[in-house]
């Protein structure tokens, strides 16, 4: 007859005398598939990088590491951005936290289509969506959204015999969000502010129209997060945002960068 088994001992369970509390524990750069809602073709597949953490109550000397891959791999194969604010309350609750903290970042694909030519082609967008259940129970999340464009340099266009200076921009929108938004909406709000929109192919008709555009269309770094953030005041489904820009300066080797941060929530 064998004999019982001897319990295995739970480590991280254990009380922990320290009454240090965590803020984030858990982990990153863990893959899996999801699905994203696409504004013109419905549903995009694609590989999101998750980061997944809780806040670890002082009396805890760790948390349990191989739940959080449970729990991403519990319901379905590919993931949703409905399935988003379940998996962190149930991350919160299975791991016995009281706050938890859920990102995952991903390639989104959009199809735009050559201004003269009308060739089509893919642009890839880097996006993150980013969850937040506070200790109170409160749930916001966040989409960010990196928009490569034009951006033409007025000092030169102004200083120059002929021809000015330009760079590809990456110009980044950071927007705590109270209702649904697309991640189309975020990219045409930000390529509509840049002294030209980038496109995957280009025919030389083409090229000749937007290196015209962009010099018709000067514009600085600060030109650039200014008139980007007054469209995101107005906004009503943006509570508060961060808009970045970041020239990757042609004549330069350093970037031109500029910032702005607004809460739009009264005080």
């Amino acid at each position: 007859m064998n004999e019982k088994s001897p319990a295995i001992p739970d480590v991280q369970g254990s009380i922990d005398r320290r009454h240090i509390a965590i803020d984030k524990v858990g982990i990153k750069d863990i893959r899996h598939p999801i699905r994203i809602r696409d504004k013109s073709v419905g549903i995009q597949h694609t590989v999101a990088v998750f980061n997944m953490y809780v806040g670890l109550p002082h009396n805890f000397k760790g948390t349990h590491m191989s739940r959080f891959v449970e729990i991403l791999n519990r319901d379905e194969r590919e993931l949703s951005v409905e399935s988003f604010e379940p998996m962190l309350r149930t991350m919160v609750e299975r791991l016995e936290a009281r706050s938890g903290h859920l990102e995952m970042r991903f390639p989104y694909f959009i199809a735009k289509t050559a201004p003269v030519s009308g060739v089509r082609s893919l642009m890839d967008y880097d996006v993150s969506f980013i969850g937040r259940l506070a200790e109170d129970g409160r749930h916001e999340f966040t989409i960010k959204v990196i928009v490569p464009v034009t951006s033409l340099c007025p000092c030169s266009k102004e200083i120059s015999l002929y021809g000015a200076h330009n760079q590809r921009s990456h110009v980044t929108v950071t927007a705590l969000v109270n209702d649904h938004l697309w991640i189309e909406e975020i990219v045409q709000l930000v390529e509509s502010q840049a002294s030209c929109e980038v496109y995957g192919l280009l025919k030389r008709p083409d090229e000749k129209l937007v290196t015209e555009r962009a010099y018709d269309n000067p514009k600085f770094v600060e030109d650039m997060v200014r008139d980007v953030a007054a469209l995101l005041n107005a906004e009503s489904r943006i509570d508060a945002y961060t808009v970045e820009s970041e020239n990757f300066e042609s004549i330069h080797n350093h970037s031109a960068y500029a910032l702005i941060e607004q809460d739009k929530r009264p005080r």
